[in-house]
């Protein structure tokens, strides 16, 4: 069974790649509009419906205290290996690409 979320949505796809290491919500819309450059930004309402969304499925969880101003969340080992299976499906698709164009070239 295919796991929940999956394929990610680019968004998704890039908070669970900021969130590799502990990181708060401001951080987070930052570091995903600069690995986008500046094509992805996400909204505060987006990104905490995307974190919420993240932690129910068990991609990230929450490092902060209760209470804690600042709610610092951190990909889980789950998060990681989606991002894992991400990266080879995307990899394959890319490979497919790259086939397509040598097989054009040569007619």
């Amino acid at each position: 069974m295919r796991p929940k979320l999956v394929p990610l949505s680019e968004t998704m796809h890039l908070i669970l790649l900021a969130l590799r290491t502990p990181l708060h919500g401001y951080r987070i819309m930052q570091l995903v509009s600069e690995m986008s450059q500046g094509e992805v930004n996400i909204a505060a309402g987006t990104l905490y419906g995307a974190l919420e969304n993240l932690k129910k499925h068990g991609y990230i969880e929450l490092l902060s205290e209760p209470g804690e101003r600042k709610k610092v969340y951190q990909t889980t080992t789950l998060g990681e290996e989606i991002l894992k299976k991400e990266n080879e499906r995307l990899n394959h698709i890319i490979a497919l690409y790259e086939k397509g164009a040598e097989e054009d070239e040569g007619i």
